[in-house]
Formats: structure tokens, C-alpha cells, sequence
């Protein structure tokens, strides 16, 4: 692998007698992992599913290495959510921020949505995760993949994070940030980041992830926990930051240990010789078999109020609590179609947004959050049409397939693949919606009338061939 020059002085200037290893783990393959959607099924039962080799990650107890030739993606069971494309290291900074069910947990940068995913699962439905992406191309990939793993109590922004602030003052009980960096930690795996990669973009990303621990102690309550990580090497962007953030700000950084991760934060990079950076985890390619990650966990202390101008007027949110008679359609649909124990959990959560029902999250107040670029606030139930209500996919991999009162349970990859592909199956089934499943997990609706079930798995999800 050519990797830049200046890289290479930098690295050989602070690793001393390491740089040598460190060089020589780029002639390495890539580390490949998945990670078990533990919503669905546990790790046990995702191995002895799947038709390749797994081996478990040490710090993850949901997270398996997969060899490097494996494509996880073409599996049916990656389409029913059972699993998360996921590199091993960047498995270890949600393990770090430690989610519990009920907690509020916000992922302040969370595309493409693995560490979003993870928190998710840990949550288990109790608790709310705001998971935030600027990028809006990037943020509909979030969405999609929150949908696909079954996530049923989170809400999707597209904002800047400090636009957060108003809505969420001190509000969350963790956070974290993976903030964007250099990148020097995907040099193996994606050719962009090692193309990209220049000393003057280290400097831009630093100042960028200024601004989002700004935000992010702003959207902390006191006593919260902060997990502050990236995929570079640079101290300026590690170290360094983490160094600044706790002298601007009542911060105590706590000690990370994780099995299988032997090194630590390095004092010695630091301006100010900061002995708790140290309490830090610095995962570097050479000695665990994965690409990198730099991860800090920072409890917040009381501390005197900032100043300011926190907006106490909200907008009218585009979100409207429905009324019986609006939900006339949904409920029949719901009534013939679901379990009882299903809808009924949620009927006091359903608010409209134009068309589209949604069951928003426990606790959300919609003035707090009317402001605010929402690309899924909550779980998508489905859309009104004329004189029907047509369920989502998100609803279908949000239920077991035995909630469902019409299933249909492909146990032939082939016929998977095929509706995959968005074809109609040729099956016999009741009259009406009915959910898809494979070897037990659901896929998605179609809709079943004279002997053929039509397709209506979403056109931009559907594959071109297996």
C-alpha cells in the first residue's frame, strides 16, 4: 500500500521503535466483522445460521470476525436484519458507552448507522435514541438501516448538532460521538479515505469536532456519560482533543478497559501531559486484528449553568396526534392483520405527518422537536391512500412473524432472492396483506389475491441479483 509520505514521517516521529509494525500491518487483508442484531436473535443462534466461518470478538460479545472474502450482504439473512456489516474495532466504542434500556441515548454523528444499530439493540426497545446525520444522503442511508434492524423507538435527524440544542438541553443520559476525522484507521479498507488523507485535512477535522463536543456537553445532563471516538491516528484529533475538551469543560475522563485491548491513551502526545488521557483506549491495527479506533469515556460533573438563550417558544409541529376517524383505515388494517398486543402497546402513540402514521417514541414532546429536519420520527406504520391504509417496511421488520395474522415463510433462498428482487410469488395464501418471512424472520408485505402474492417490498431496497 503507498501511503503518503507525510503520513509516514508523522507516524515514524511519534511511534519510535512501533512504527515499523504499524507499516507492516498495512500489507495485511482488511478486518471484516458482522454484528449480531440481538432485537432478533442471539450471537449463538446468528452463527449456527449462517453459511460461513465466524469467530468472536473479543470486546463485543455480539460481534463475530468473518474472512475477508465473505460478502455478508448477499445473504437473505442480512435483508431480514438479523445482522450489521460491521468492522470489529468499531464495535468497542458503544461497548465503552454501555446503553441500558430506558436510557436517552443521542449518536450525534451516526451514519451510515452501525454504532446506531448497536445502541438500539441494546436499548430493546425502552428509552429513546436520537441518532443525528448532517449529511442528508447519508442520513436516508441511516434511516434505512435503523428500519432494517427492527428499531422502534428512534428518532432520525438531518441537523447541524448545535440545532439540537434547543430541543434537547441537557436532555440525554449518553451520548456518542463518532466524530468525523482523517480517517487514517480505513487506510486498508477504503481507498477515498487514504486518497483524501493530508496533514491540512487532520487540521479541519479537528476544528469540526470542536464544535460537536460544544454540543454535545450542551446535550448532556449532568451526570451523563460521553463517548468521544474516531478512525484516525492522529493525536491532534485524539489525545489532543480530549486534552482541551476537559480543561474547557467540567469533565472527569473514566477509566476504559476492555477485554482483548491492551493500549491506551499516550500522555506523551499531548500538549499539556495530561496524566488522565492515559484512562484512554488508543486500538491501533498492529496489535489487535482490526483497523483502529481512538475511544474516551467522559462522565460530566455539576457545573456552573452556561448562559444561554435556550428558545422556551417552539414551533407547531407538522406532527398531528390522529384523530379516531383519521384512523378509520389503520385500524381496520390493523385489526384483521396484527396482534392485538402489538397495536394496543402503541395506540396512544400515533401521530400523523401528512399521509404517513407514525408511533413516535415514549417521552417525545413534538413542540420540542417541530424545528427540527426529521427524517423518521419514530416508527413509519404506514400511508393512507384512497380509501386504504398501505403498511411500511419498517413495520414489517419491526414484528415477528407471529404477530402477524397472514405469513408466508419462504424457506427456499431462492424464492427469498426473488422477492427480494421484487418479483411476485406464485403462492397460495389468504386474501389480503400478508408479511414475508425467511426461516422465520420477516422481509416485508405483499399482498395476496387469486393464488399470487404481489410484491411490495420497496422498489429503492430491492436487489438485482444474489
Amino acid at each position: 500500500m503507498q501511503l503518503p509520505e507525510a503520513f509516514k514521517e508523522k507516524m515514524k516521529n511519534l511511534m519510535g521503535a512501533s512504527y515499523q509494525s504499524l507499516l507492516d500491518s498495512y500489507d495485511q487483508p482488511e478486518s471484516k466483522g458482522i454484528r449480531t442484531n440481538t432485537l432478533k436473535l442471539t450471537p449463538d443462534e446468528l452463527a449456527n445460521k449462517l453459511p460461513f466461518n465466524t469467530q468472536g470478538v473479543n470486546w463485543c460479545k455480539d460481534g463475530f470476525y468473518i474472512d475477508h472474502t465473505v460478502r455478508p450482504g448477499k445473504n437473505p439473512y442480512y435483508y431480514a436484519g438479523l445482522y450489521y456489516v460491521q468492522e470489529p474495532t468499531a464495535m468497542a466504542a458503544v461497548e465503552v458507552l454501555d446503553p441500558q434500556p430506558g436510557d436517552w441515548v443521542l449518536d450525534l454523528c451516526a451514519a451510515p448507522g452501525g454504532k446506531s444499530t448497536q445502541i438500539g439493540a441494546r436499548l430493546q426497545g425502552a428509552g429513546v435514541l436520537v441518532a443525528n446525520e448532517l449529511v442528508n444522503s447519508r442520513a436516508g442511508v441511516l434511516s434505512t438501516n435503523i428500519e432494517r434492524m427492527g428499531i422502534t423507538n428512534a428518532l432520525v435527524t438531518n441537523e447541524f448538532p448545535e440545532r439540537l440544542v434547543d430541543s434537547f438541553y441537557e436532555r440525554f443520559d449518553k451520548i456518542l460521538v463518532d466524530a468525523p476525522c482523517s480517517g487514517e484507521g480505513m487506510f486498508r479498507k477504503d481507498p477515498g479515505a487514504l486518497a483524501d488523507w493530508s496533514l491540512e485535512r487532520v487540521d479541519r477535522c479537528r476544528g469540526k469536532q470542536e464544535k460537536i463536543l460544544e454540543s454535545a456537553h450542551r446535550l448532556l445532563k449532568p451526570g451523563g456519560v460521553l463517548v468521544y471516538s474516531t478512525c484516525t491516528f492522529s493525536p491532534e484529533e485524539n489525545e489532543q482533543m480530549i486534552e482541551a475538551f476537559i480543561e474547557k469543560y467540567p469533565y472527569e475522563v473514566e477509566t476504559v478497559e476492555l477485554p482483548g485491548i491492551t493500549d491506551h491513551g499516550q500522555v506523551a502526545w499531548t500538549r499539556k501531559q495530561q496524566q488522565a488521557i492515559a484512562k484512554t483506549l488508543r486500538i491501533m491495527p498492529m496489535t489487535v486484528k482490526g483497523e483502529g479506533h481512538f475511544i474516551a469515556r467522559l462522565k460530566k460533573l455539576p457545573g456552573q449553568a452556561e448562559n444561554l438563550d435556550i428558545k422556551q417558544g417552539y414551533a407547531k409541529s407538522r406532527l398531528k396526534k390522529a384523530t379516531r376517524m383519521e384512523l378509520q383505515d389503520y385500524s381496520d388494517f390493523a385489526k384483521n392483520n396484527l396482534d392485538p398486543e402489538f397495536y394496543q402497546k402503541i395506540a396512544d402513540r400515533l401521530y400523523l405527518l401528512g399521509e404517513h402514521l407514525y408511533a413516535i417514541p415514549t417521552g417525545i414532546e413534538l413542540e420540542r422537536i417541530a424545528n427540527l429536519k426529521l427524517l423518521r420520527p419514530g416508527l413509519h406504520l404506514g400511508t393512507f391512500k384512497k380509501n386504504r391504509f398501505e403498511p411500511s417496511y419498517a413495520l414489517a421488520m419491526a414484528l415477528n412473524l407471529s404477530q402477524a395474522r397472514n405469513s408466508c415463510n419462504l424457506n427456499d433462498e431462492e424464492l427469498a432472492y426473488q422477492y427480494l428482487k421484487g418479483e411476485a410469488l406464485n403462492l397460495t395464501a389468504s386474501k389480503g396483506w400478508i408479511l414475508i418471512g425467511y426461516n422465520g424472520y420477516p422481509l416485508g408485505f405483499g399482498k395476496a389475491s387469486e393464488g399470487l402474492i404481489k410484491n411490495h417490498y420497496p422498489k429503492g431496497l430491492r436487489i438485482r441479483k444474489k
